[in-house]
């Protein structure tokens, strides 16, 4: 029996990811090491190979669990929002004035990369043509694109754009509401010792290891435990 609880003991914790990126064995590698030296023992994944995960990074909540144990929070500590970041230049007032222009959103399954935004639009009754649309691989990227003028807008999150507002003159000309639902839920595989995974990921920053980061969308700093647990 002794023997059977230290084996116990000693088994990684399951997470997993529901990445936006590129996979690099670096990343995974340099992720392990920091959860490892803040006390979490971890085996991360990368697929919905049928596992028995402790914890899962998100992008809306699994249909058992509304609330998430751990909330992604951006540079400014804060929820994030998306939003529409312009040219102060172009002087555009409001999205409404977006219309058949170029716009640049990044891709995959974030909602504040496209999803959002343009759902923004549409609510203002713009409906943009497939060839007005310019994915982009990160938030980066899709800055770069607005910068360099090839798009009128692009798309953003309000923590990570506030950082280049000042110094490339740029403006946010619409902000979305706060979105809770991106962050670490717990899977059918959790038990008290994912606990330790969890206290490390709240310590975890972007600002300690880039590339630990680099299997997270780009404006996620860290994770906030909820009031929830």
């Amino acid at each position: 029996m002794p023997v059977a609880i230290a084996a116990e003991e000693l088994s990684p914790v399951v997470l997993a990811i529901d990445s936006v990126t590129h996979i690099t064995d670096v990343a995974r590698y340099r992720l392990t090491q920091q959860l490892a030296r803040q006390g979490c023992l971890a085996d991360i994944g990368f697929t919905s190979e049928p596992r028995a995960v402790a914890l899962m990074f998100r992008f809306s909540a699994p249909n058992e669990q509304k609330v998430a144990v751990l909330s992604a929070i951006n540079r400014d500590g804060d929820l994030p929002s998306a939003v529409w970041v312009t040219r102060r230049t172009a002087g555009v007032r409001s999205i409404s004035e977006l219309n058949d222009r170029d716009l640049a959103t990044v891709a995959g399954k974030d909602p504040l990369a496209s999803a959002l935004p343009i759902a923004a639009l549409e609510a203002s009754g713009i409906h943009p043509a497939a060839g007005r649309i310019y994915e982009s691989g990160d938030y980066s990227s899709a800055l770069a694109l607005l910068l360099h003028n090839n798009t009128h807008a692009a798309v953003s999150e309000a923590g990570f754009a506030g950082q280049f507002l000042a110094s490339r003159d740029l403006v946010i000309t619409w902000t979305g509401p706060t979105v809770k639902t991106i962050g670490w839920y717990r899977g059918d595989g959790w038990s008290e010792q994912a606990l330790a995974c969890e206290e490390a990921l709240s310590h975890l920053s972007r600002t300690d290891d880039k590339q630990a980061f680099a299997v997270f969308p780009e404006w996620v700093h860290g994770f906030a435990r909820t009031d929830s647990q």
